[in-house]
């Protein structure tokens, strides 16, 4: 059995920590699993990295930037490696570029073209357990590249597809996937499997358990995650290919994003481009746009209403206002006071009748809805943030998701 153990910046982010994640690796391996352990940089260390960067200059070299931000996961897999000796574990780190892990030239958030996998292959059949450091790799021409905020949790799952792993836990500060935010209602409950499709929703839709790049790799080469807490233990929650009996849980989660803003270009001429030329802006300054709506053309004139994330809404105003006296625009508009619910679940494709039920939960708080958006299985909705986390509350009650038990502390 070959599995991968992936740990996060809070599991390693002291000594001690360092020694428990240490002595569970051990556990398995006395087990006769076959160990790789991919490890973040300690808590609070990519940042520490950047701000030392920040004060040297206000644009740092993107290159160099790579070199000096992959040096935290090196110097956690060097400890862990220093710590499984020390127990009597036989352990070697490796390095992205010592494995190979080969990446385009997209500093700062490189994508994984391929893992040379020979090299752990061998390793491996020694008997040794490997250690190798999250979050980097190497392009064409040798450097050092990094793959983005939450890359260790790509590698882990890259590492686990190039050597057919027959699962990839990823250790965390939680124990599962929840229903929704635990922080926003205690009656959340921890779900013990979890659809690859469901999982990806629930990431774009703002649930920081996993990096939503792992998780499109995940169900890209069929690797099983298992989403453990490093500190409490428990069976965790299981995302895989979606089974028959998930089809009967018509809403898996509530989703809730209160960092999003939305911009309305008003009362622009209704005829064909003028999408193309509200939209190609903001695509080629990088910023994603999520919602759209369009409403209804009155007397040649539409208003187009579209959410991004907060950290880019002022940059897409002024790219919209730039572009507004060529649109005809009369009037723009921006609103950071919003929060998008999602109901998110499989189970939605065969059931009907699931958006009324959300409208009817939301019509009877009283909460109003400014913008709506689906999928074959999610519904999203813009509201106030200040009914935000009512909202969900009230669907996931309405949606029958509340814990039997609460617990109160997690």
């Amino acid at each position: 059995m070959l599995v991968v153990h992936k740990y996060g910046g809070t599991s390693v982010g002291s000594l001690d920590r360092i020694r428990s994640v240490a002595e569970r690796v051990i556990a398995e391996r006395r087990k006769g699993a076959d160990i790789v352990v991919v490890v973040s940089a300690m808590s609070g260390e990519t940042d520490r990295l950047l701000k030392l960067a920040g004060g040297l200059s206000r644009f740092p070299d993107e290159r160099e930037t790579d070199v000096l931000l992959s040096t935290g996961e090196q110097v956690t897999s060097a400890l862990l490696a220093i710590t499984l000796k020390e127990m009597g574990a036989d352990a070697v780190s490796m390095l992205g570029s010592q494995i190979r892990i080969v990446t385009d030239s997209a500093h700062g958030n490189a994508r994984i073209d391929e893992i040379e996998k020979e090299k752990i292959l061998s390793v491996l059949a020694k008997g040794r357990i490997v250690v190798v450091p999250g979050f980097q790799g190497i392009d064409g021409e040798g450097n050092i590249t990094t793959l983005g905020r939450g890359g260790s949790d790509t590698t882990a799952v890259a590492v686990a597809a190039a050597l057919k792993a027959d699962v990839c836990e990823i250790y965390t500060d939680v124990d599962g996937v929840y229903t929704t935010d635990p922080h926003i209602t205690k009656k959340a409950r921890r779900l013990d499997r979890v659809s690859y499709e469901e999982m990806l929703e629930m990431a774009s839709l703002g649930a920081k358990v996993l990096q939503i790049r792992s998780v499109e790799l995940a169900r890209k080469y069929s690797v099983p995650l298992l989403v453990k807490s490093s500190f409490t233990g428990g069976k965790g929650t299981l995302v895989c290919e979606e089974v028959p009996m998930m089809e009967q849980v018509v809403v898996a989660g509530i989703s809730y994003n209160k960092n999003e803003a939305k911009i309305t270009v008003g009362e622009v001429p209704d005829r064909p481009g003028t999408a193309s030329k509200i939209f190609g802006p903001l695509a080629e300054a990088g910023i994603v746009v999520d919602m759209i709506v369009q409403n209804v053309s009155h007397e040649g004139l539409a208003d187009m209403t579209f959410t991004t994330a907060k950290a880019d809404a002022r940059k897409a105003y002024k790219l919209m206002e730039a572009a507004a006296p060529g649109l005809g625009a009369k009037y723009l508009a921006i609103d950071e006071d919003i929060a998008k619910i999602s109901i998110v679940g499989s189970g939605m494709r065969s059931h009907s009748g699931i958006a009324s039920k959300m409208f009817a939960i939301l019509f009877e708080e009283g909460i109003n809805l400014e913008m709506i958006s689906t999928s074959e299985i999610k519904i999203s909705c813009v509201v106030k943030e200040k009914y935000g986390e009512l909202a969900v509350r009230a669907l996931h009650t309405g949606f029958g998701l509340d814990a039997a038990e609460v617990v109160e502390e997690r």
